[in-house]
């Protein structure tokens, strides 16, 4: 049987984070500076959270043989507009190309699952826009853009989809 455990902590603090996944067979990593204004106002926490973090994640899960990672990322990942989108598609890159080039000869394996708007997750843009019912308009940064939506179980089932499916190196 796989052994379920939660690390909440840094995954700035590679040591800790190395201790952690000692004999941990899967790891989701969610862990993300995710709020665009707060990226853009503290550039350098959401790059070392973000991206280096991210690569802790891959380092630690390979020194610790972790069967398979998988990685939450977001649509704001494809053709970023802003930093927090540019930082996920950075730990995106970090976690396929880790697939072969980088753990290459260790067993373990690297994906990544691109969220849209998670309903019901703390992050979620609907109680901003509901706070919003009664004005006559509703702020969109572009009239074409599309949002992506999902339950808060789809998301989970995405995951367990993605442990049970991959090889390695998927998005």
């Amino acid at each position: 049987d796989p052994r379920i455990r939660f690390f909440i902590g840094d995954v700035r603090d590679k040591d800790r984070l190395n201790r952690a996944l000692q004999g941990v067979d899967f790891v989701v990593h969610a862990a993300a500076t995710k709020i665009v204004p707060t990226a853009e106002y503290n550039p350098f926490e959401c790059i070392k959270t973000n991206v280096i973090g991210a690569m802790n994640v891959v380092d630690a899960s390979i020194d610790q043989n972790v069967k398979k990672v998988i990685a939450l990322s977001t649509d704001k990942a494809s053709s970023p507009i802003n930093l927090y989108g540019a930082t996920k598609l950075a730990s995106d890159k970090l976690f396929v190309a880790s697939n072969s080039t980088y753990a290459r000869g260790h067993k373990t394996c690297f994906a990544v699952v691109r969220y849209g708007n998670v309903m019901g997750s703390r992050g979620s843009v609907i109680p901003f826009f509901m706070s919003l019912k009664n004005k006559s308009e509703l702020p969109i940064t572009n009239e074409y853009m599309t949002r992506f939506m999902i339950s808060l179980d789809q998301g989970v089932e995405l995951v367990w989809h993605a442990f049970k499916d991959m090889v390695g190196g998927e998005i």
